[in-house]
């Protein structure tokens, strides 16, 4: 029908303007006055200007997206998915001309933002149109976490014979500091399902995370398949800590999981730790082994036994193998492999395994990423070392112009305790409450780092303590949701008052999504109707 992808796009564009135009010959609706910058964002965005009226999310509402660029019908898609969920309203995307369509909700690619950030959006909220302008998909996805936030919990029901949903009115201009802004999931020490490792994506997802690195192989259990190596879930992935029955992956599964991350526009980095943290995988093949002992199932929660033989063909033949198989299964640029703990491998031998992995995770079109140890071998520039311990490592790193991944201990580890009296997690770095996870500077933690090294910041979560989603959920919520806004938003924009007033009002969503937060006596929590089934809180 169309002769050009153009004509197409200029369909659309006509038919929103022709639905512009009706919407103007309706009835107008007196909104009452709502301010745009009382809205409880997280993270907080760059610029809000409020124009105190609102649009009326109805029925009557329809959603039309860009179709000539890939990814944007599918964020209209995503959005009604969500929308339904939240108050069962059902809203057409991309649907033909209708009498009955009032207000719209248009999502527009556009390469005029005047900003070079590929996540950057603008939202221009007025009383019968929202305006989402974003250059790529990514950008548009974060603009719609943008826009269900703002989505009230229950609708006005006196302005219209049906139903409002009033979402403050004005305009928004918005991208994120840094370029990665990651969660680790640890499903070694315990296994997380497809379903639980889903739910953890989605929630990361609404506030605006992109990266989800998960921490696939280590002492106690190996957890994706390898065809190549059979044993490794045969036998390696048949443990965990506590001596639980573990799991892995199937190859299907693992696609499934880069799949649903990718719908929500986060990347999957695969870890599969080595040289030392391997007895997993030293035990399914004993001739990978290097510390000198016969190799056993391990379930405790020790560090610093294990060792690959950093001199052994096979060894090297093996870890092609394995970066081979994941490297096919998943589109992030990055393979992660580890570095740390390693303290039974020789130091000649660790400088000499990492710069020998390095040209294997290059060979398979990668990036390596390692934790902040591998520093000591002579590492190419293209490789990107995750600070959690040694500053003096990524200062060495920076020196050599690799990009860091902030992960201090001291501040991000989300499997660290509290305080002294919660249920789960450790404090051997630190307890970290609420308030200390939130009040601290990323750009100058390091001293002498310079801010254009730094990728970005990342919270990993370690699982020796926990085995569910609700443990899972009581470590990392609600402190995964300041570093959101950490990783996001300009640091001048930081505030902890203000910050601690808008995350109370996040509990409407996260009682929604059935999320077992930890109730932070320092944050006076919104009530909500919801209801759901809890484990015991501290």
């Amino acid at each position: 029908m169309f002769k050009s992808v153009a004509a197409k796009g200029l369909l659309v564009f006509t038919i929103v303007l022709f639905l512009m135009a009706c919407a103007e010959r309706k009835k107008e609706i007196n909104y009452p006055k709502t301010d745009l910058t009382e809205a409880a964002l997280i993270p907080r965005p760059v610029k809000v200007i409020p124009t105190n009226s609102a649009f009326g999310l109805d029925v009557n509402t329809a959603i039309y997206t860009s179709q000539t660029s890939n990814g944007f019908e599918e964020v209209g898609v995503f959005l009604a998915q969500k929308i339904k969920n939240h108050i069962d309203l059902d809203l057409y995307v991309n649907g033909n001309e209708s009498e009955a369509i009032e207000r719209i909700i248009f999502i527009n690619q556009t390469d005029t933002l005047g900003t070079d950030n590929p996540e950057a959006y603008q939202l221009y909220i007025k009383n019968d149109s929202i305006l989402l302008n974003a250059k790529t998909a990514a950008g548009a996805f974060r603009g719609i976490q943008t826009l269900r936030q703002l989505i009230p919990q229950t609708g006005n029901d006196t302005l219209a014979e049906q139903p409002m949903w009033l979402i403050p009115s004005g305009k928004i201009i918005d991208e994120p500091i840094f370029e990665y802004r990651g969660a680790m999931l640890d499903v070694a020490r315990h296994f997380f399902t497809v379903a639980e490792v889903k739910k953890f994506i989605d929630l990361l997802a609404y506030y605006k995370y992109n990266a989800f690195h998960m921490h696939l192989s280590d002492d106690q259990g190996w957890r994706i398949e390898i065809k190549s190596w059979p044993k490794l879930t045969e036998v390696g992935g048949q443990t965990e800590v506590g001596g639980g029955p573990g799991g892995f992956y199937t190859q299907e599964e693992f696609k499934e999981l880069v799949d649903y991350a990718a719908e929500r526009h986060i990347e999957i980095i695969p870890e599969i730790d080595m040289p030392g943290h391997t007895n997993a995988a030293s035990f399914s093949y004993p001739i990978l082994n290097g510390n000198g002992k016969k190799p056993s199932a391990y379930t405790g929660t020790q560090v610093g036994f294990s060792t690959f033989d950093a001199r052994k063909d096979t060894v090297y033949a093996f870890i092609d193998d394995v970066v081979r198989e994941i490297a096919a299964m998943s589109p992030s640029p990055y393979f992660h492999i580890g570095g740390d703990e390693s303290h039974v491998t020789k130091k000649n031998d660790y400088i000499h395994f990492v710069e020998k992995v390095e040209k294997i995770v290059k060979k398979h079109g990668k990036r390596m990423v390692g934790w902040n140890e591998i520093a000591q071998a002579k590492i190419d520039p293209s490789t990107v070392a995750q600070l959690w311990n040694e500053p003096h490592n990524a200062l060495k790193a920076a020196e050599n112009g690799s990009k860091i991944i902030l992960s201090p201990a001291t501040k991000t580890y989300l499997d660290m305790q509290y305080d002294s009296l919660s249920k789960y997690g450790l404090h051997w770095a630190a307890y970290i409450p609420v308030d200390s996870a939130y009040i601290w500077s990323p750009t100058t933690h390091v001293e002498g780092l310079p801010k254009e090294s730094i990728l970005g910041l990342e919270a990993p979560l370690w699982s020796e303590t926990i085995s569910n989603s609700a443990e899972l959920e009581y470590l990392a919520f609600p402190r995964a949701i300041g570093y959101a806004e950490l990783a996001w938003t300009p640091e001048e924009q930081h505030d902890w008052e203000s910050y601690k007033e808008r995350l109370a009002e996040q509990t409407p969503y996260l009682d929604r999504m059935n999320v077992n937060y930890y109730p932070s006596k320092l944050i006076d929590w919104k009530e909500s109707k919801h209801t759901y089934k809890e484990i015991e809180r501290d």
